[in-house]
């Protein structure tokens, strides 16, 4: 069972590592200007009729990017929990050309701001369940422990997925309802979609991981209560055979 519960573990284990880094490589998209950094955005959008804008924008955590004839995202300043928020001034700082949605509205920007808190604490879950999963495999307790972590994080990463999926897909829309070509980062979307059933897969795993060997265990118990039960009978009837001996005498 040992071994058994070392397979599960190291399984899950993949999974988990495979999730981690889909969710950090997309967390990172926009921090430089290296590869592939440069080419993981969650939105892109013509906003060559924005005042001071560029002639295409890409959004991520870190900043509003220019898109450069290389097709690769050029970023200046980097801003921790950066708002996909167009009229404002952490964005153009203008409403003109801006699509009506995003004027007048806290709707954006509070979807965008929160996912950034919420992608670090499932980072956070996460690493410490693979740092925990190292002693899963020799360890019911800690396989159950990791389940638990891992759970945790794929909530926080489900919910950060949502507000990405929700924020992004409809300002999309904006942007083209007004005549401004913009499509998803195929890359960041499909990078934390993925993350999910691979933390849903490492959670069950190391949850099956847990509970391996159990019965086994109170099996094994039983048995050694049943023998001790049987082995007293047959010496108290050759106690009793003795005494009965000694009274004859």
């Amino acid at each position: 069972m040992a071994l058994a519960r070392g397979l599960l573990s190291s399984f899950a284990l993949l999974f988990l590592s495979g999730a981690i880094v889909m969710i950090i490589i997309t967390f990172l998209g926009g921090s430089t200007n290296k590869s592939p950094e440069n080419n993981i955005y969650f939105l892109q959008a013509n906003t060559s009729r924005i005042p001071g804008a560029p002639g295409e924008t890409r959004w991520t955590f870190w900043n509003a990017c220019r898109v450069g004839a290389d097709g690769k995202s050029h970023c200046g300043h980097t801003s921790a929990a950066f708002p996909f928020d167009p009229p404002s001034h952490r964005n153009f700082n203008t409403t003109v050309n801006v699509p009506p949605e995003f004027i007048g509205t806290n709707h954006y920007f509070l979807m965008t701001r929160f996912m950034f808190p919420f992608c670090i604490i499932a980072i956070f879950f996460a690493v410490m369940a693979w740092f925990a999963g190292l002693f899963s495999l020799f360890s019911r307790v800690t396989a159950l422990t990791c389940a638990i972590l891992t759970w945790i994080a794929l909530m926080f990463q489900t919910i950060t997925t949502s507000l990405m999926t929700a924020a992004f897909v409809q300002g999309r829309k904006a942007f083209n309802r007004n005549g401004q070509a913009a499509h998803l980062g195929t890359k960041a979307f499909g990078l934390w979609w993925a993350s999910l059933p691979l933390l849903f897969l490492a959670s069950v795993l190391f949850f099956i991981a847990g509970f391996v060997g159990k019965r086994d265990k109170g099996y094994t118990g039983r048995e050694h209560r049943r023998r001790g039960f049987f082995h007293s009978r047959p010496q108290g009837s050759v106690t009793n055979h003795t005494h009965q001996t000694e009274m004859s005498t």
